[in-house]
């Protein structure tokens, strides 16, 4: 029997399909989106504090705001973000930094869009507050989730360097892009451009951000409370001042019930198990001199931006886009500065360069202090800026290095958060003052009268910080047997910095 041979069936050619990322490409590539969506929250988070300076002129006329009431607008985000920021550092740890990042971006959103749509200075403050909030709930977990969602140390560093580029890059950012929407749309705009990118983020951050591990831990809300409002106490103090006097009954109620509150928070972080501030870190003499410091310092910078932005409007006719153009100097020469100012830490140390720093800061706002309505930009603005910018980049590096120093890596974060409630709450209370000092020399339908006495007291405040560097500020001596203390980590030196380029 014969049998026949079938050749086996050939297949037919299999198309060619793309190749599958193996599973490190996957994780790399998520990992960059997610860094991307919280880089662009911090971005939305850093601007919001200056993006309404240029349009103040304009909020003013539209809602009917006194020339001290105005700096409500800036004051409530601050006394809100600074007042709750260690609470919302102990509620990501707790809950979760991206559950903490989430809450705390919806309700900034949400505010964002009632403070876009307000008709009254109550509504617009009340809706600043909000945003405070938000900020205050959302910020401490951004660092959090840029080092967490890095898969290796190399990516681990990226994120930290474009955190602080981010970070110190948001307030330009927010000069240019608030002059650019008030001008071409309107001021209600410098709000409402933070829904569409909110809500962006939002829904890609649970898909992209990987959450963190959650501890077990305490809320101190009575901390929180006391120290919040205690700080908007004392603000509102200065601001009635200025409209009603500094013997009238409003303002020493105020006065009164706010130290009473900022004592309450004392005691009560002296005894309760889980305190928001351990009072161990601020009886450190160093560290309380600097922290003291910085806050002197922000309070003086805050009235550059409220007094600067106006004067160029109202008195030189200057426009948004040109107001926020016209910061452009001062950015750059912090920007720049700040490029060297680490290394000049490590070879004179960090006293010097705030003897220095603060000096400089002293002369720029005297130098403010000289403008007229015959002044010009180019001629009385521009070199007091410049010098203002160089001086401050000088100052904040140093105070980080300070503040850090001898801090176990475990307080690292806590210490973080207290430099940045020092820069918020000192900025909000040191502009309150100031601005209290412009409006109490004012006159009717002129800018100009208020501002000398304004300038002088923040040459001021940066003329007692000096002091304190001088008479304060001492070496650390090291540990017993020699040994060094204790660096601070990259992660708080990336957020304290990034802060500091962020108050300036």
């Amino acid at each position: 029997m014969s049998t026949t041979t079938t050749p086996p069936a050939t297949r037919p050619p299999v198309p060619a399909t793309p190749s599958t990322p193996s599973t490190p490409d996957r994780v790399a590539r998520r990992s960059s989106i997610g860094l991307g969506v919280v880089l662009v929250a911090q971005l939305m988070l850093v601007l919001d504090a200056t993006v309404v300076n240029v349009a103040l002129p304009h909020i003013q006329t539209d809602l009917g705001f006194t020339p001290a009431g105005l700096s409500w607008v800036l004051n409530a985000y601050t006394l809100a973000f600074g007042g709750l920021l260690l609470f919302g550092g102990r509620l990501g740890d707790v809950l979760g930094r991206l559950r903490s990042f989430e809450i705390g971006l919806a309700i900034f959103t949400v505010a964002s869009l009632l403070g876009g749509l307000a008709t009254s200075p109550a509504w617009l403050i009340a809706s600043r507050t909000l945003q405070g909030v938000g900020a205050a709930l959302a910020a401490p977990s951004v660092l959090a989730l840029v080092t967490t969602s890095a898969p290796n140390e190399a990516a681990r560093n990226r994120g930290l360097a474009l955190f602080t580029a981010v970070s110190s890059a948001g307030a330009s950012i927010g000069l240019l892009l608030g002059g650019a929407l008030t001008d071409f749309v309107s001021w209600h705009w410098t709000l409402f451009v933070n829904v569409p990118i909110g809500a962006v983020v939002l829904v890609l951050a649970r898909r992209f951000v990987t959450e963190t591990p959650r501890v077990r831990g305490r809320f101190d809300v009575v901390g929180a409370v006391t120290a919040t409002l205690g700080s908007v106490a004392v603000v509102h103090g200065f601001i009635s001042a200025a409209d009603r006097g500094w013997t009238a009954p409003l303002t020493l109620a105020s006065f009164v019930l706010g130290l009473g509150l900022l004592a309450l928070f004392v005691r009560t972080e002296s005894r309760v198990p889980a305190p928001l501030l351990p009072l161990a870190l601020v009886r450190d003499r160093t560290r309380g001199g600097a922290l003291v410091l910085m806050a002197l310092v922000v309070g003086a910078q805050f009235s550059t931006f409220f007094l600067v932005t106006q004067y160029l409007q109202l008195v030189l006719g200057f426009s948004p886009v040109a107001t926020g153009a016209a910061f452009l100097p001062l950015s750059l020469a912090i920007f720049a500065t700040s490029r060297v100012s680490a290394r000049l830490v490590a070879k004179v140390g960090p006293r010097p360069m705030l003897l220095v720093g603060t000096l400089g800061l002293t002369a720029s706002f005297v130098w403010l202090s000289s403008i007229t309505t015959t002044s010009t930009y180019a001629g009385h603005l521009l070199g007091a800026l410049v010098l203002n910018g160089v001086s401050a980049a000088l100052v904040f590096m140093p105070v980080t290095v300070v503040v850090l120093g001898g801090v176990d890596r475990a307080q690292a974060g806590t210490v973080s958060g207290l430099l940045q409630t020092a820069q918020q709450l000192g900025g909000a209370v040191g502009l309150a003052a100031i601005v209290s000092v412009y409006a109490s020399k004012a006159v009717p339908g002129q800018f100009v009268p208020g501002v000398e006495p304004a300038f002088l007291t923040s040459a001021t405040f940066t003329l007692v910080a000096l002091l304190v560097a001088a008479l304060v500020l001492r070496p650390r001596p090291a540990r017993a047997g020699g040994q060094p203390q204790p660096q601070p980590t990259r992660e708080s030196v990336a957020v304290a910095a990034a802060d500091g380029a962020e108050a300036s």
